[in-house]
């Protein structure tokens, strides 16, 4: 990995470029001294993330800790990114009020190289290192395990919230729950990280990791806390498993057609932590939008440009915007649309239940969610709406079949 220059900008405006999108740095006087002595010695700081690899897919909600960690890099330090196969076997249960399910080595290995595949999409690939956390944890003995957990104490574990729950609520904690917060603060150990970053539901374990690190005589690490990205509902977080995502390998059409879909006050959240425009510009969109001098739907439209341009390009942004207008505005079928076949075995005397048609489209993972979607009022076919949950379907080839705004499909025999 090649070291970078340590950035000539003045400390304080290292400090403002890192507090943009930031919930909290703790402490940020010993960030400010740690980034003054880098400048002084010219030795980059020494970054941690830590991903277990629980989930295969990066979506622009994890690109909030990943563009921070980049801009970390921008500033010439170096960045390691710790793919947690080590800790996955144990199951981190932060935020669950329940153990989460322990993964296989395969299904670890699957996930960890399809991080390293997406995160470079954001990351410095010539600037980002990788370790696996195994590496150190595996081979600790039982003796090196006890003498790392004499230094943590257990009244200092029960301190968490989730913990605290369970405990008053008459729930077990296991014991190697208890060991997960310990093993990831052992990773900044291991590396004598000066700075880790993650988001709030991480708070616990990376203060731990300071903790640890005085333990073993190390200058404690900075912690960088970042928000929370609110999904497509605006509601929820972001999540994979909740539909309310947006992919960082999404084709262009398809990203830029969900983040129109987000709502108008959550907008300003998205460019603050998932664009590069700079804070002044942001702040006159957001005056703007409250003075009722700019349209919320030119402004989502930028928004949408923006995001696209920097997992595809500019000419792809403003394609997917012209196929948006005219697909929505103009009330249009995409150019586009992918097939649906019908396989003979789905169809009855040429008919298929409506809410069979949508697994097969895979536009509803579930008869119920199909179900739903049709008593909605979501589902259309050649332009017809389709209400009725209990629909058979006569198949023809090249039916046009819609749910929602942005799902298609031509139905093929």
């Amino acid at each position: 990995m090649c070291n970078p220059l340590v950035s000539e900008l003045s400390i304080e405006q290292q400090i403002e470029l890192i507090r943009r999108g930031t919930l909290e740095i703790v402490p940020e006087d010993e960030l400010r001294a740690k980034l003054k002595k880098s400048q002084a010695t010219g030795k980059p700081l020494k970054l941690k993330l830590g991903l277990d690899p629980t989930a295969p897919d990066i979506h622009i909600g994890h690109s909030v800790v990943l563009r921070k960690m980049r801009q970390f890099q921008d500033l010439g330090h170096e960045v390691t990114v710790i793919i947690g196969d080590f800790t996955a076997l144990i199951g981190d249960p932060s935020g669950r009020s329940a153990t989460r399910p322990v993964l296989t080595q395969e299904e670890i290995a699957v996930n960890a190289r399809t991080y390293a595949e997406q995160y470079c999409m954001i990351l410095d690939p010539e600037k980002t290192s990788v370790r696996f956390n195994s590496e150190w944890l595996g081979p600790l003995t039982f003796a090196d395990i006890i003498r790392i957990a004499s230094k943590v104490t257990v009244a200092r574990m029960l301190e968490r919230d989730d913990f605290e729950t369970r405990l008053a609520e008459g729930r077990p904690i296991r014991v190697h729950e208890l060991l997960y917060p310990v093993a990831q603060a052992y990773d900044s150990v291991a590396l004598e990280a000066d700075v880790e970053l993650g988001g709030l539901d991480q708070k616990f374990n990376i203060l731990q990791g300071r903790d640890l690190q005085r333990e073993f005589g190390q200058e404690p690490q900075v912690a960088v806390f970042m928000p929370i990205l609110p999904g497509l509902d605006g509601v929820q977080k972001m999540s994979k498993s909740l539909g309310n995502y947006v992919g960082v390998t999404e084709p262009p059409n398809e990203m830029f057609g969900k983040l129109m879909s987000i709502p108008d006050v959550v907008m300003i959240d998205y460019f603050t932590l998932v664009t590069d425009v700079p804070m002044a510009e942001i702040k006159e969109i957001e005056g703007g939008l409250k003075a009722g001098k700019l349209h919320p739907m030119d402004v989502k439209k930028r928004l949408g440009r923006e995001i696209v341009t920097i997992y595809h390009d500019s000419a792809a942004a403003s394609q997917a915007q012209a196929e948006f207008e005219r697909v929505f505005s103009d009330r249009e079928i995409p150019t586009d649309i992918p097939d649906i076949v019908v396989p003979p075995d789905a169809l009855k005397d040429g008919k298929v239940w409506i809410v069979k048609l949508l697994n097969i489209a895979g536009f509803a993972p579930t008869n119920s969610e199909a179900r739903r979607l049709v008593q909605q009022g979501a589902v259309t076919l050649d332009g017809e709406r389709v209400g009725d949950p209990t629909a058979e379907i006569e198949v023809k080839d090249g039916q046009v079949l819609k749910v929602g705004k942005l799902k298609f499909g031509k139905l093929r025999r």
